[in-house]
């Protein structure tokens, strides 16, 4: 068959903005994604070998025995390449030829902590500069102010890894609720889009609940006023109950409390950006019209039996072309036409190396005086 070179027309780079949607739900002390469900394996309870909830990294170990798994490692030699988890000292104690491996699956999934008035909190801390950066946006990020210090204030911070929203979370798009033995006590929105989230229901309607770090996945919940009218507490916390607030959203996941009579959901969209290759291929009106398949010469034709030898192929002439034309009469069929079927499309690089393969749903009939562009779309 021949090969159509690309020309300049023929290919388009793009990248496309998508904004996929993620939602945690939170109970009983463990976060679950999407309304996902444990899918159990041959070999193993959990085909992924990762919690409910969580996200495999590199997803390489899909139903395989525990004892099983595949893992990363490195031989330990001259150029001192080592696991980024392996100290220094650690890594000196290994002789030279020695396997220094690691372990997988790798999984992230959300996290929460807690901070009681005056408690000692370095994430926080480490956030400053950022929550400060954003107060243009919002005086409720400021980092100390009249609205509050983030430095000794009751305070929750609820960690989103990046793996979960791609570039940044859409402006807009972040929601929680809060639920006590399955009755909506309270949510909480960015509806101004510029990461204050405003109790939208519940006993303070109007009020900010903290903020949200855009490009960094934190959600930092200041509100601690009861969302409850019906007198509910619970332990929370490991100070024993309390009444339902902002800053214990989503506090099961900690370890520290179960709280099993209350239950959460986060949601929100990130923004990912996937590059994209588009690809238009022709087939001209006149060519692709003769096929080298055995199934294109008409039954009994000699064509079928070709010569080979070390040195040659070799066909006889006078082959007979099957003609498929159909007849709107029975049992006859109509003026004899080439034409042929485009079910594959290859792709080749510039050494002419087959580098990936399009295939059609449907085989596209192909006569002498069509002719058919193909898109092809390819991530990349």
């Amino acid at each position: 068959m021949p090969i159509y070179k690309f020309k300049s027309n023929d290919i388009f780079h793009n990248r496309i903005k998508v904004h996929p949607r993620q939602t945690f739900q939170i109970w009983n002390g463990r976060a679950t994604l999407n309304n996902e469900t444990d899918i159990g394996g041959v070999y193993t309870g959990s085909i992924r070998h990762v919690p409910l909830g969580h996200v495999s990294a590199h997803e390489i170990n899909i139903d395989r025995q525990n004892d099983q798994l595949v893992y990363p490692f490195i031989t330990k030699s001259g150029a001192r390449e080592s696991f980024k988890t392996v100290s220094l000292s650690a890594f000196g104690d290994y002789e030279f030829g020695t396997k220094v491996t690691g372990s997988y699956p790798l999984s992230a999934s959300i996290s929460k902590l807690h901070f009681q008035p005056d408690q000692g909190r370095s994430r926080i801390t480490a956030l400053k500069n950022t929550l400060n950066y954003y107060a243009p946006l919002s005086r409720h990020y400021l980092y100390s102010s009249s609205l509050g210090n983030k430095a000794d204030q009751h305070l929750g911070l609820v960690s989103v890894p990046s793996i979960f929203y791609g570039s940044s979370i859409k402006k807009g798009t972040v929601d929680l609720k809060f639920y006590v033995t399955g009755t909506l006590v309270g949510q909480a929105q960015d509806t101004k889009q510029n990461g204050e989230l405003i109790e939208v229901s519940g006993t303070s309607v109007g009020s900010v609940a903290g903020v949200v770090l855009y490009n960094e996945g934190f959600l930092a919940l200041t509100g601690g006023w009861n969302l409850s009218t019906s007198g509910h507490t619970e332990a929370y916390s490991e100070l024993g109950a309390k009444p339902p607030s902002w800053v214990y959203f989503g506090q099961s996941i900690s370890g520290s409390t179960t709280a099993n009579s209350s239950s959460f959901t986060l949601g929100f969209q990130g923004t990912d950006y996937v590059p994209t290759i588009t690809m238009l291929a022709h087939a001209p009106r006149g060519e692709l019209n003769h096929s080298n398949n055995p199934t294109y010469a008409k039954y009994n034709s000699n064509r079928v039996y070709a010569t080979t030898s070390s040195l040659d192929y070799v066909e006889p002439e006078g082959a007979t072309i099957k003609n498929v034309v159909s007849s709107s009469y029975q049992d006859h069929t109509a003026s004899f036409e080439k034409h042929t079927y485009i079910s594959k499309i290859g792709v080749y690089d510039r050494d002419r190396n087959l580098i990936g393969i399009a295939k059609l749903a449907t085989p596209v009939k192909k006569t002498e005086n069509r002719e058919f562009t193909f898109k092809l779309k390819l991530d990349i």
